[in-house]
């Protein structure tokens, strides 16, 4: 699980908030207190193909994802609330497969609330969106602001992780 490098640990953190058109993630490395951030983005499904073929490229793109970084565990923001029940049951299923990909790869999975997340990086749990992406762009010294926001939270939720395994860490 951690990486001994010339004495001091070092941690990779794969951070995932799931959808199924559009699922962010954010890859930190953790060193002591230092935060190196490897990589953000999107993967993106076609919104014309079934159910089933979007779920099978999340697993594949995710699994590529897994295999080019390595990380020792992951960070998944945990469902909240959707006003479409559609919506939510997809969001479901593409939460499922990344889950049992994780689960696969024998990558520990912790699961945080949307506001455990904002509560890390901004210190309010109710925090907005813009807020968190500031916030990640002064803590993690990015050279911009972390877009699109399905991105920023994938970095937000692996950046929570990081700070709640911190103790583990020093």
């Amino acid at each position: 699980m951690k990486l001994k490098i010339f004495g001091e640990h070092k941690m990779v953190i794969l951070g995932i908030d799931p959808g199924y058109g559009k699922i962010g993630y954010g890859v930190l490395e953790k060193n002591r207190n230092n935060y190196n951030t490897l990589d953000y983005g999107v993967i993106y499904t076609d919104k014309d193909l079934n159910l089933s073929k979007r779920l099978l490229k999340i697993k594949k793109d995710l699994k590529n994802l897994i295999n080019f970084y390595k990380p020792d565990e992951a960070a998944v923001e945990e469902l909240f609330f959707f006003k479409n029940v559609a919506t939510a049951i997809q969001v479901g299923e593409a939460r499922g497969v990344i889950l049992l990909t994780l689960e696969e790869e024998g990558i520990p999975i912790y699961e945080y609330t949307p506001y455990q997340i904002k509560q890390a990086v901004t210190g309010y749990g109710h925090a907005e969106k813009g807020q968190i992406q500031r916030a990640l762009k002064l803590i993690l010294k990015l050279e911009k602001t972390p877009t699109p926001d399905d991105a920023a939270d994938a970095l937000a939720a692996a950046f929570c992780h990081a700070n709640f395994r911190r103790n583990l860490l020093k």
